[in-house]
């Protein structure tokens, strides 16, 4: 007797500010990828299935994008973390003549680099 079927898999690509299309507002989107493989005695083989997603986390409205949509938005994403991995924009010169930045470091915020 052979066991085969698929199994699918959830990948969570990004977290991105987009405009719903479902319900107008400017929220936090997640960009997923689902993948669907072959398996053969509970081992997954091959991919047969790839479909990207975007999912809004206002209203739960989930939108099936193309790949090249997909990979498109993920550089954009990508590009505007510019290798910060907490998405903000790091201060050029911090603590040299910064205005409210004492110097040798006292009195910045510790979660700030």
């Amino acid at each position: 007797m052979i066991i085969f079927g698929t199994r699918g898999y959830l990948y969570q690509l990004a977290i991105m500010t987009l405009v719903c299309g479902w319900c107008g507002n400017p929220a936090a989107h997640t960009l997923r990828k689902r993948v669907t493989k072959f398996t053969l005695f509970f081992v997954p083989l091959f991919p047969f299935s790839t479909k990207f997603a975007t999912q809004c986390t206002f209203c739960g409205g989930e939108q099936q994008i193309a790949k090249e949509q997909a990979e498109q938005l993920l550089a954009q994403h990508a590009a505007s973390l510019d290798g910060n991995p907490f998405g903000q924009a790091q201060a050029q010169g911090q603590g040299q003549g910064q205005p409210g930045h004492a110097p040798g470091g006292q009195g910045h915020n510790p979660y700030q680099r």
